[in-house]
């Protein structure tokens, strides 16, 4: 009796919304048709980043949503920030890629891995949506391979000056800080990489933004540039050399939150099929009673269903301290790839209006595919949970 009910407790642990949750759910949803969906297609068409709208989600208390209340966070679990993801997702992709880049990566890196006195400091103003959050791993000729970075840090007295490049950083030219990796040591030395925190103002700091992006254009991108940039010592995160470490716990939770990401963009393409196939007639029926696409519709709920679960489990053992490694590869691999294969069978059922922008199909489509590449393409992660299991 005693097994069974800890088996039930665990199912509702994982499975089942709390409260939080579900009011988190409406809160996003209802400023998602509100504030996003009358704007997601000129955003689209113009590469606008929102940075008001971002300010606004700060000011809802998302932009900060695991962080401790102690440091101006909303204190909630890695499940609340995971319904949170799925119903931006299940509008924009672009919007949610920006929440998530700034929850996970910039914020989360100095909560988990920075001082106390940089906690104290940073966090209150990032979690408040008052500064954008960026955090610089990838390099022009480094993407995967991330211990080949040529981006330098030299000490010199109690400063360390930074020179090199980092490429495809969310937030760079709109972040007020930076979380930046780079290379102090010698080169694939895993024990040759430091963290640094970068404020937007720092002389020889600057950013120029990439555009003409095939999709997510509402979330911005860019190259950070250091040229001679000094920074003191203390804005060292953590022990000088541990920075490589430290990304990879960071990818870790970052992983969960792009398989929730995901999840919404992958349910986004799902609904808007369903209700196109109820309402679209061929052959004097609609075209969802026809095997072809009803098969499809079945196959696209399946790969939803089990992407959510795979995500919530993973963030299940996120808020319980568990190591997430091979769980938040598994739903990032399943949910991206699940991402791109409902937004093109979207794109297939809709058929030529789902080829143009008056439908939401190519967009779905198009966000998606990022998925499958950023914070870990589909073949690492097929990489990573290979060496756990064969450990």
């Amino acid at each position: 009796m005693q097994l069974k009910e800890s088996i039930e407790k665990l199912h509702r642990m994982i499975f089942e919304m709390n409260e939080n949750q579900r009011m988190i759910q409406q809160m996003v949803r209802d400023f998602a048709e509100k504030e996003i969906r009358p704007n997601l297609i000129q955003w689209d068409k113009d590469e606008h980043f929102p940075v008001d709208v971002m300010k606004k989600l700060g000011e809802l208390g998302l932009l900060g949503i695991y962080i401790p209340e102690e440091y101006g966070g909303s204190g909630f679990s890695y499940k609340e920030y995971v319904t949170t993801l799925i119903e931006l997702g299940k509008v924009c992709g672009g919007v949610g890629l920006s929440v998530a880049a700034h929850n996970s990566l910039c914020t989360g890196h100095i909560y988990y891995h920075g001082t106390e006195e940089q906690k104290k400091k940073y966090l209150p103003k990032l979690a408040s949506g008052e500064h954008i959050g960026a955090w610089g791993l990838t390099e022009p000729n480094t993407g995967s391979d991330a211990m080949r970075m040529k981006t330098t840090a030299v000490k010199d007295g109690e400063y360390w000056v930074i020179n090199g490049a980092k490429n495809w950083i969310t937030h760079g030219l709109s972040g007020d800080i930076a979380v930046v990796l780079v290379r102090t040591g010698e080169l694939l030395d895993s024990n040759g990489i430091t963290a640094f925190i970068i404020e937007k103002d720092t002389p020889g700091f600057s950013a120029v933004k990439i555009g003409d992006k095939l999709g997510v254009r509402a979330s911005e991108t860019a190259e950070l540039i250091f040229d001679n940039v000094r920074i003191h010592e203390s804005q060292v995160i953590g022990e000088v050399g541990q920075g490589f470490r430290q990304a990879m716990k960071v990818l870790d939770g970052g992983r969960i939150s792009i398989a929730a990401l995901s999840c919404g963009i992958a349910r986004g393409a799902y609904e808007a099929s369903v209700k196109y196939a109820k309402e679209r007639e061929q052959f004097g029926k609609p075209i969802g009673k026809f095997q072809g696409i009803s098969f499809k519709l079945a196959e696209m709920a399946t790969d939803v269903e089990a992407s959510e679960l795979l995500t919530f489990q993973a963030a299940h053992y996120k808020d319980n301290g568990q190591p997430v490694t091979i769980k938040g590869a598994y739903a990032k691999l399943f949910a991206s790839e699940t991402s791109v294969k409902c937004g093109n069978e979207a794109v297939q059922i809709m058929g030529g209006y789902g080829y143009t922008k008056e439908y939401p199909a190519e967009k779905f489509l198009r966000d998606a595919k990022l998925m499958t590449i950023g914070e870990g393409t589909s073949e690492i992660q097929k990489l990573v949970i290979s060496r756990e299991i064969l450990k």
